[in-house]
């Protein structure tokens, strides 16, 4: 077999290859065999058709063809391999010469990573928010707390602001009444926002017994989208009462005997909260710096797939579970379809280019991905998707997912050896010391999973059997 490489652009290339007729031997002793399978002959037993016999009966057209499909993928690999090209996706055959007992050539056009040169990535200089708890930010964590721990008594007056009012409600649309729109002694606190809009002010200056009718789109469904007409009854109004701010509150509500070691307590995990946001915000603007050093190349097949995956995603599965169309959703987000393909097209490049420049680096400096590191990424990618890790596991494994995964976590290694080498100084001029190394890892991981979703597929170099 010969092959030949031509770069058509910096990320597709044409193998043109030969093959000499005597290296479909083994495609054509398989391709009678499997003829021989499945065809009958008068006076012939099964599996035992002379070739001759298949030939004059179905045609040697037929044999050349089942060979050439089987031969195809194998010729194809080694090219590939011969070339040591990092291939992208399902290459475009055409068979361009087959003569019987002389040659098979054949052109497979395929996309490819682009060479990629990563520079000296040592000067990069970002600036983060700096890490800053406040008494009011304190204050304010502590009375949320306390507002966990109210209580509600029945009272008789009217619903205001704060109270809880336990409520039925009737929905019609049309003036038919919707089979699931009819609820019973459903909990609400006025002014949480939790139900359907236009509810506070017809529920507030009602008594017990009391109702209303109101106007409101519904927001999940069978009529999700639609206005209704909406009739609420209240059958009680309770007030919610907080406790008070002392040290038997702290021993209520946590693991504290003062409110002070409490608030100290709160101050510590707001700092944590921002110390990781400040971290997350770090990897973030460093991954920016980095992309505007390095030229990288993106094959179009690549764009459009994953532009495509990305929308797919968006409609199939995260706007259908909130019962929401892709008109409905640019609506609520005040964005045209115009907006919208721009921005996606915009995260597409931003995703693909990521990968291919953290996978340089992961080669470049020789990261590797050891079993506790993918175990800690795939428990927490569980927790997120809300499946047991086992569960997430399973799917991951039966999905063949599990490149993914490691991918993932060499790319958030990747990310973490540029953050190390970055400066990184919050707004008031301090140099930020992201010195923990395991909580650096995750973080980065998590940034570059965000920033890749729906690329890891299509940008998965693969071999896929070319077909005549």
């Amino acid at each position: 077999m010969k092959s030949a490489v031509e770069n058509l652009n910096p990320t597709r290339v044409r193998l043109t290859v030969e093959v000499p007729f005597e290296e479909l031997k083994d495609s054509l002793d398989a391709a009678y065999k499997k003829i021989n399978q499945q065809v009958t002959v008068k006076g012939f037993r099964k599996g035992k058709i002379p070739a001759r016999i298949i030939d004059q009966r179905f045609g040697r057209g037929a044999v050349l063809e089942e060979a050439v499909n089987d031969a195809l993928p194998k010729f194809y690999t080694e090219a590939v391999n011969e070339a040591e090209l990092n291939v992208l996706g399902q290459p475009e055959v055409d068979i361009t010469e087959l003569k019987d007992g002389e040659t098979l050539n054949f052109t497979a056009e395929v996309d490819v990573r682009p060479t990629i040169e990563i520079p000296d990535y040592s000067g990069i200089e970002v600036e983060v928010d700096a890490v800053e708890v406040a008494d009011e930010d304190v204050e304010k964590a502590v009375e949320e707390l306390r507002e966990r721990f109210a209580s509600t008594s029945p009272v008789e007056r009217a619903a205001q602001d704060g109270d809880v009012v336990t409520i039925d409600l009737e929905a019609k649309v049309d003036g038919e009444v919707l089979e699931d729109g009819v609820a019973s002694d459903v909990s609400y606190t006025i002014g949480s926002g939790e139900l359907l809009d236009g509810i506070d002010e017809a529920v507030k200056g009602l008594e017990a017994g009391g109702e209303a009718t109101f106007a409101s789109e519904l927001k999940g469904g069978s009529a999700a989208g639609k206005e209704a007409e909406v009739t609420v009854k209240v059958t009680q109004v309770a007030a919610r009462e907080l406790p008070e701010l002392d040290d038997d509150f702290a021993q209520l509500a946590s693991e504290f005997d003062t409110l002070e070691e409490l608030k100290a307590d709160s101050r510590k995990r707001l700092e944590n909260m921002k110390q990781y946001d400040q971290a997350t915000q770090a990897q973030e603007r460093v991954l920016e710096k980095l992309l505007e050093l390095v030229e990288v190349p993106v094959p179009e097949k690549l764009l459009e797939d994953e532009i495509n995956t990305r929308k797919h995603n968006l409609e199939h599965h995260q706007l259908g579970q909130m019962g929401l169309d892709l008109a409905k959703y640019l609506e609520i987000q005040g964005k045209t379809e115009e907006e919208f393909d721009a921005e996606t097209k915009e995260a597409a490049i931003k995703g693909i280019k990521t990968q291919f420049v953290l996978d340089e680096l992961v080669n470049k400096e020789k990261l590797n991905v050891n079993q506790e590191e993918l175990t800690e990424h795939l428990m927490r990618r569980a927790a997120s998707s809300g499946m047991s890790p086992d569960q997430f596991a399973q799917a991951v494994v039966e999905g063949g997912q599990v490149p993914m995964l490691v991918g993932e976590v060499a790319r958030g290694k990747a990310l973490a050896v540029v953050v190390e080498a970055s400066t990184v100084k919050d707004t008031n001029g301090e140099v930020v010391d992201l010195d923990d190394e395991e909580d650096e890892t995750e973080s980065a991981t998590e940034v570059v999973a965000e920033v890749t979703d729906g690329d890891e597929a299509s940008t998965e170099a693969s071999e896929e059997k070319p077909e005549a």
